[in-house]
């Protein structure tokens, strides 16, 4: 039996399947990691700098400028072979779930549901004091505003508007992270898709699983920290394993 037969196998037994994806389920459809995109002008700057409260703070239009940067970056891209194999997968098991690292939106466009969104939608805005409720969204498309001078004011009480992402020194969005714990304890395979394993808690969730006598599939081109606790490791990118995953099961009816 092949690894990838056996990953099949696995997920057929299976009575709860969930999935983790990280940065280079993304990367495979050209959007470079936070720090790939720290490049030419933003060379300059280390992330703590782009990527917290207090940075917005102290220079609010320096961070909206690079997260309009970044938003540029992704705007090409579009979801890759690996995810709309885990849009498949999600037809034939409904009861699975991703829970995603990545900030874009390409599991959506690729036809998933329910994504889990640990650290936010990089497409969304709020309200940086969160005047209505957390989050408070903004919708900046309805706002005018010179757009040269930074990020536009929050309709409701006037602060800045921001990315909708989770910043360095932040919490996770409570509600989805309840949600992927209640998940973990009931998942007997975790599909765990091109992350390195060192971005917590996100890097505990397979232990999680496994503990609990789950078991861990890993799709990486590349070790990782998760490497070592995986039942199976598929060496490859998401865009050619996972598409084979999907054949492999359709064979197996």
């Amino acid at each position: 039996m092949t690894a990838i037969q056996k990953a099949a196998k696995y997920l057929l037994e299976a009575s709860q399947i969930t999935v983790l994806t990280g940065a280079g389920v993304s990367k495979e459809s050209g959007i470079p990691t936070f720090r790939d995109a720290l490049d030419g002008l933003w060379s300059q700057f280390d992330p703590t700098q782009l990527a917290t409260r207090q940075a917005f703070k102290a220079d609010p239009k320096l961070v909206w400028d690079f997260y309009e940067y970044r938003r540029e970056l992704m705007r090409p891209a579009e979801p890759n072979a690996g995810h709309y194999a885990l849009a498949e997968l999600q037809e034939r098991f409904p009861t699975l779930r991703i829970i995603t690292q990545n900030v874009d939106d390409l599991h959506e466009r690729a036809g998933s549901t329910n994504v889990i969104r640990l650290h936010g939608n990089i497409a969304k805005n709020k309200c940086f004091a969160n005047c209505q409720g957390n989050p408070t969204p903004v919708d900046v498309s309805q706002l005018a505003w010179d757009k040269s001078s930074g990020p536009p004011r929050c309709p409701y009480c006037g602060q800045p508007v921001r990315p909708d992402v989770v910043w360095f020194g932040e919490t996770l969005p409570l509600d989805q992270l309840e949600q992927a714990k209640e998940l973990l304890e009931i998942s007997d395979v975790m599909l765990v898709v091109g992350t390195s394993g060192l971005v917590s808690p996100s890097a505990e969730m397979p232990e999680i699983v496994r503990s609990r006598g789950g078991v861990v599939i890993e799709v990486n081109p590349d070790s990782s920290m998760i490497t070592r606790i995986a039942e199976l490791k598929l060496d490859g990118a998401s865009g050619v394993i996972l598409p084979q995953v999907v054949t492999a099961l359709a064979n197996k009816n």
